[in-house]
């Protein structure tokens, strides 16, 4: 008896209980994956009789596998992770990836997509720089090749966002630091130039104030990408002039906090909780490093893994769909707080 009529490719990895990338991957090469994935994929075919419009997704895809990534600073260990899990689902899917890095200037950004555009990509992958990006030029992009932004929001661009949530990383890291001992203060640069720092900075006021507290917001000097440095410089004036007004020092980003740490360190303070410390330390982002500092540091995570899932997942559906979404769409995946010896 032949089960329910499956109407597209998302639907069928959902009754196969595969992921949309595996499935991709099986269509483009069914010898590319593992013998028992293929022999549920198989069998689901014939029940649930399902053939996919074979001539459409080439056509979607514009006769190349090609797919773009482009991140503001590769350089970053946080931008290098998401974009190794970015790029590992796109080869699994059956994609050849170019990868791209700004090196956080506007002017190579432009560079980047235009050459992209000459490239006719299936589709892109975009992390923009954010408040240096040239809106416009993001725009006329991602009008002319399917595109998803990841990581940072920019409200009408690309045909979808998907990013972490970072309400969720800041009332996380907010509340347990409150819950657990003195209430943070909120250490940051003063012009950042991601605007998930600026987010952050929002969610902070906004839920301090929510427990009835005043925020404390400590601002220090720097530019460019050197966020350790920028942490160490701005700790190493605040404890020299003891102008932090809490004990408990929330980062921004664990960039800052890393820097940050090296001042509590230079300056012979222990960070930690117990009796002989001196203060917490949090930071943001879950850092690939982070779990490595001295001590290690206590943060609120992305969750790699299904940011980059879900964003890819997204990609294929657009691709599928020619490139145009009804409505633009955007995917906040919650994050995790991670308790570590700092905090």
């Amino acid at each position: 008896m032949q089960e329910k009529k499956i109407r597209n490719m998302e639907e069928f990895a959902a009754a196969v209980g595969v992921s949309r990338p595996t499935v991709s991957k099986y269509f483009n090469d069914p010898g590319s994956v593992k013998t028992s994935t293929r022999a549920r994929i198989e069998d689901a075919l014939e029940k649930y009789d399902y053939r996919p419009n074979i001539f459409a997704m080439n056509q979607n895809r514009r006769l190349t596998k090609n797919v773009g990534v482009v991140v503001p600073y590769l350089a970053d260990p946080t931008f290098g992770e998401i974009a190794r899990t970015l790029e590992r689902r796109c080869i699994e899917a059956g994609f050849r990836v170019s990868l791209f890095s700004a090196h956080g200037e506007q002017k190579l950004e432009n560079e980047i997509l235009d050459n992209l555009r000459s490239l006719k990509p299936a589709g892109v992958l975009l992390s923009p720089l954010g408040r240096l990006s040239d809106r416009d030029q993001l725009k006329r992009f991602c009008n002319d090749v399917p595109t998803v932004i990841f990581d940072r929001n920019i409200r009408n661009i690309g045909e979808a966002f998907v990013g972490s949530d970072n309400r969720s990383f800041v009332s996380q890291s907010v509340e347990y630091l409150t819950r657990s001992g003195e209430p943070p203060c909120f250490f940051e640069m003063r012009n950042p130039t991601n605007p998930n720092s600026l987010a952050r900075r929002r969610n902070y006021v906004e839920t301090m104030e929510t427990l009835g507290l005043e925020p404390m917001i400590v601002q220090v000097d720097g530019e460019g990408w050197n966020l350790e440095e920028i942490g160490y410089e701005g700790g190493m004036r605040a404890l020299k002039e003891r102008s932090l007004p809490s004990e408990t020092i929330l980062c921004s980003n664990d960039r800052l906090a890393i820097g940050f740490l090296a001042a509590c360190y230079e300056r012979g303070l222990r960070v930690g909780r117990g009796s002989g410390t001196a203060m917490r330390v949090a930071g943001h982002d879950d850092h690939p490093f982070s779990r490595f500092t001295s001590p290690s540091l206590t943060t609120v995570g992305h969750d790699y893994e299904t940011v980059s899932d879900l964003a890819v997942e997204t990609l294929l559906r657009l691709i599928d769909e020619e490139g145009r979404f009804e409505n633009r769409t955007e995917s906040l995946v919650p994050a995790r707080l991670v308790l570590r010896m700092s905090a």
